[in-house]
């Protein structure tokens, strides 16, 4: 198969990537989470707090502590019963669904979490965080610090943390709905949960670092996991306020099967609700030219800078940073689709919406030599009935807190018939943003994993915008179903040589009609 071929595809004409006679077998669908069987298990406290903001409650690393953590990362949060619009016989369609505080297409959520953990209470070893029964089930026993360290290409000092998170993609999880376009999908929303992640290691007070380059055989080894099903997308160690990560080479060239023999593979028995698991040769094709074999492959990418000569540009007010309570903003995220109401947004709110969400995004990761400087992927929007900024399509520049002006108009209506479902009316939001990044996905740096790793950055930007989106009253809608090469001309991006990866429409909105209830708490 011509990988290059097929994520031009995806990128650019997504009708193409899938069969035109797919059909989704809901009766066959996967679980939204994974169940393992015959493991040790330790139940985590249910009584998680409803606020972050009390510092007390986590002065010590405890069992308690990692409980509250893990849940506010990756629980479940809410059972949902959504009603449907009535159809022509005068029935009412109802859905049920288990809700999380990360958004996930579908509501399918394909990753999967584990955790490398070093407390008194627990023994140490590798743990998967059963979402469905919040508890932790032991994997592997042992101390793994040397193991990952070298995984990790000596680029942290494991030994310095409490543990590490690794973040899975279970590829059936959403290929069932959205076949090969799942692959996009995947890398986003394993992005998302990154993001919520970095959010809530700051309520704690802890320290992530991100390793989005790592030998892929030795942690897939480590976790015991079917690589044709199931992969590592992302490795965050994480310390108690102090930076582990080293900014240095990797020195000697480590590779995949030198590694893996300092431990033994293991066999895990787990659940699959579905009776009949198609095959997916692209992802498969693709996710195996994505790995690294060895620490000779790790790079670090040149920080990008962008300048625009004679556009006009619009400073915004100087703006106080919101005091989020992350709780509440997480609790109150939600996804609207027709509840969007036509209410206006100030200058003001624009200025604090942009600037949180791009101030948060900073973060400690394997890609940059020194400090993040800039953002591998920018923030576009097409902006209407904003007193003080005429209608327009924008870039916002967050060194000079600016909004540079690509094109001047309104371009609701284009950006509206591009959408290939009418499940969101542009007409009633004042702000449909654009995340963008490089056209070629760093193919020339990083390979086919360029592509994963750049909406995995995209996914965690999008849950930084929609969690300041709550936190003001407001939500948003990440939506992937539109014309990217609308959006693309819209803001001259193939100049630029970037394209669009994902649109958000935020705004206010009435409340949704449906039922909730909290699992937890």
């Amino acid at each position: 198969m011509d990988l290059d071929l097929f994520l031009n595809d995806l990128q650019f004409h997504s009708d193409r990537v899938n069969p035109p006679d797919w059909e989704v077998n809901w009766e066959d669908a996967p679980l939204p989470y994974k169940l393992y069987r015959h493991l040790p298990g330790t139940l985590l406290s249910r009584e998680i707090p409803f606020s972050l903001k009390d510092s007390a409650l986590y002065q010590e690393l405890d069992l308690n502590t990692i409980s509250h953590f893990l849940w506010y990362v990756s629980g479940l949060t809410q059972y949902s019963q959504t009603s449907l619009p009535s159809d022509m016989d005068g029935k009412t369609e109802t859905i049920q669904s288990f809700r999380r505080f990360a958004p996930s297409g579908g509501g399918l959520y394909p990753n999967e979490l584990y955790i490398y953990l070093k407390l008194k209470e627990l023994p140490a070893g590798i743990y998967h965080y059963d979402v469905a029964h919040h508890r932790l089930l032991l994997l592997r026993k042992g101390n793994f610090d040397y193991f990952l360290n070298k995984t990790l290409g000596n680029r942290s000092d494991v030994s310095n943390s409490f543990g590490a998170v690794i973040i899975t993609t279970q590829f059936w999880k959403n290929f069932f709905k959205y076949h090969n376009f799942s692959y996009r999908l995947q890398g986003l929303d394993a992005g998302a949960l990154a993001g919520q992640l970095l959010e809530v290691c700051k309520c704690f007070q802890f320290t992530p670092a991100v390793h989005f380059q790592f030998i892929d055989q030795a942690v897939n080894h480590l976790l015991g996991l079917k690589e044709q099903e199931e992969s590592t997308y992302v490795v965050i160690p994480i310390s108690e306020r102090q930076s582990i990560m080293r900014i240095s080479d990797c020195g000697e060239e480590i590779s995949a099967d030198e590694i893996c023999k300092d431990i033994p593979l293991i066999t895990l028995e787990t659940y699959e609700r579905s009776k009949t698991v198609l095959q997916f040769p692209a992802i498969s094709q693709l996710n195996e030219s994505s790995l690294m074999e060895s620490t000779g492959t790790f790079c670090t990418l040149k920080p990008q800078q962008e300048t625009y000569h004679r556009k006009p540009m619009f400073v915004l007010p100087d703006v106080k940073s919101l005091d989020v309570d992350l709780s509440r903003a997480a609790r109150n995220r939600y996804s609207p689709e027709m509840d969007f109401i036509s209410k206006e947004v100030t200058i003001y709110q624009l200025a604090s919406l942009l600037r949180e969400t791009v101030n948060s995004y900073f973060y400690t990761n394997d890609l940059d030599r020194e400090n993040m400087e800039n953002p591998r992927i920018s923030l576009y929007g097409c902006l209407n009935n904003i007193k003080g900024i005429p209608d327009g399509a924008y870039l916002y520049d967050f060194s000079s807190h600016s909004l540079i002006q690509m094109k001047e108009g309104d371009f609701r209506w284009l950006l509206q018939t591009g959408m290939s479902l009418s499940n969101v009316n542009l007409h009633q939001i004042p702000m449909c943003f654009h995340i963008a990044g490089d056209r070629s996905h760093f193919k020339d740096s990083l390979g086919y994993r360029g592509h994963r790793i750049q909406h995995m950055e995209a996914g965690m930007l999008l849950q930084r915008l929609l969690l300041t989106a709550s936190a003001l009253g407001m939500n948003g809608h990440p939506l992937l179903g539109f014309d990217v090469n609308n959006c693309d001309h819209i803001y001259d991006l193939a100049a630029a040589d970037k394209t669009t990866l994902l649109q958000i429409p935020v705004g206010f909105h009435r409340p949704k009609s449906w039922l909730t209830a909290n699992i937890l708490g």
